[in-house]
């Protein structure tokens, strides 16, 4: 619950305004002096300050330089009468982030600057935080990320990036291929948040308007046939905590403007409810989809995909870190033969040359599964590489070789171009490089099978 400091010396001004912040979810403290709005701010670092600027003994003018010396990220918004609008824009001058007229006469005009205020807030310290990560490399939450197995500089980028966004209460969402570990991702944040409340996950996958409501909203009894008794909405369950929406881009457009309202005011109705309760849940999204292009089609909410995209995390498919597949393969390995009560078998080193040509469509579920099948199959011995073949199937691999530079290694005069013989050799010898003469590997390379890649060699050599 953020915090709210509220400082005047009109009784009425200051009730009124403590009163409605309250009702908007603000934990309100209350201050009719300068000196005493000082002590309690020193005290308890409310998240935001609104203070009266003419004010007996300390003005507000001399608490807000204060403020601003012991605390630069704290917004204050100041509130001038009416005729005094040069002292409201010298306090700006000074650093109050905004400023409010007395007599105040719409309410929710404070909740609205009050709430631009907070996420200036924080976009600030976020920016900071990343600035900070960036410059030492260093990870303060390295706990948070132990279910995440890699050493590939690109993932620890977007740790750092996850640190820095990771205390905001904004959205975020995740982007990335089906089997990359985007609820992974989701729950590194969550850990990397230290919020109080619990980290619930919910798939939209295949449900309707009233489905998506109910789950996550709940109902009270009497919504629709059947309901018997009120049911609390998996958004209570997160409470102070973390609510991860997979498949976000599987929602109905009904639906899609129910979690849009969610996301701007904070606010839900339970099926069968005309009031509105608040939120206290940061909400996460992930997609497997092209969202930016959803929206151009008029699929997707454009508002509520810039505010998903208040954060945005990009995870890279297993074919662009391939310097994983070891640590990944070793791990999947050891749990798969823990899991079945086997011992742990050895891993040709063989193997990782061959799974180097694939590219993993199904990302690091499917390394998964095909380290969990081939443990299942194994018997005795090293690890067998031909159930990983035989998964993998006939596809080529990864683009390894890079035609350009095969091209550059093929002897020929500025005035012709290479013969097919000569791109023929120099491809094999390129493939066989990069295999370390398995020419097994190096068939999967060219996208031929190895029959037909020893029969090219033995044709070469009779030739």
């Amino acid at each position: 619950m953020d915090t709210i400091l509220i400082i005047d010396d009109e009784f009425a001004v200051l009730c009124s305004f403590a009163a409605f912040f309250e009702d908007c979810g603000f934990r309100v403290l209350k201050a009719t002096n300068g000196c005493d709005g000082l002590d309690i701010f020193r005290t308890h670092r409310p998240d935001i300050v609104f203070t009266d600027l003419r004010m007996p003994g300390l003005d507000g003018f001399a608490l807000l330089s204060t403020v601003k010396q012991e605390s630069p990220e704290t917004p204050v918004v100041v509130i001038s009468g009416i005729g005094v609008i040069a002292d409201a824009i010298k306090a700006v001058k000074m650093g109050a982030f905004d400023f409010v007229s007395k007599p105040v006469r719409e309410l929710p005009e404070l909740e609205i600057i009050a709430k631009k205020a907070l996420e200036t807030r924080e976009l600030r310290s976020e920016v900071a935080a990343l600035r900070d990560r960036i410059l030492d490399g260093r990870l303060l939450h390295q706990d948070a990320f132990s279910a995440i197995i890699t050493k590939d500089a690109g993932m620890t980028r977007i740790f750092q990036y996850i640190e820095a966004i990771a205390p905001s209460s904004q959205p975020i969402l995740i982007s990335g291929q089906t089997g990359t570990g985007k609820e992974l991702i989701a729950g590194a944040i969550h850990k990397a948040s230290d919020r109080k409340g619990q980290f619930v996950a919910l798939n939209l996958g295949g449900l309707d308007d009233q489905m998506f409501s109910d789950t996550l909203f709940g109902h009270l009894k009497g919504a629709f046939t059947g309901a018997d008794r009120p049911r609390e909405g998996m958004i209570v369950q997160a409470t102070n905590g973390t609510l991860f929406l997979d498949e976000i881009g599987e929602l109905t457009e009904t639906s899609q403007v129910r979690l849009l309202r969610l996301l701007q005011e904070q606010e839900y109705f339970p099926l069968g409810s005309d009031t509105p309760r608040k939120s206290s849940a940061r909400i996460i999204a992930a997609t497997n989809r092209e969202l930016s292009a959803m929206v151009k089609e008029g699929r997707f909410r454009q508002d509520l995909y810039y505010r998903l995209c208040t954060h945005h995390v990009q995870i890279p498919p297993l074919a662009s870190r391939k310097g994983d597949i070891p640590f990944l393969l070793e791990n999947f390995v050891a749990d798969a033969a823990a899991a079945m009560d086997k011992p742990n078998p050895s891993i040709p080193p063989e193997l990782y040359r061959y799974l180097n040509t694939y590219d993993f469509p199904g990302n690091v579920r499917e390394l998964k599964s095909m380290a969990y099948d081939a443990v299942a199959r194994h018997k005795h011995g090293p690890l067998p590489k031909d159930n990983f073949i035989s998964a993998m199937g006939a596809e080529q691999g990864s683009e390894l070789i890079n035609p350009d530079e095969t091209i550059a290694l093929i002897p020929a005069s500025s005035d012709r171009m290479p013969t097919l013989k000569e791109a023929e050799e120099a491809l094999i010898c390129k493939a066989l490089q990069l295999a370390d003469g398995n020419q097994g590997v190096a068939a999967r390379y060219l996208g031929i099978t190895r029959q037909g890649l020893n029969k090219i060699l033995n044709r070469k050599k009779t030739s």
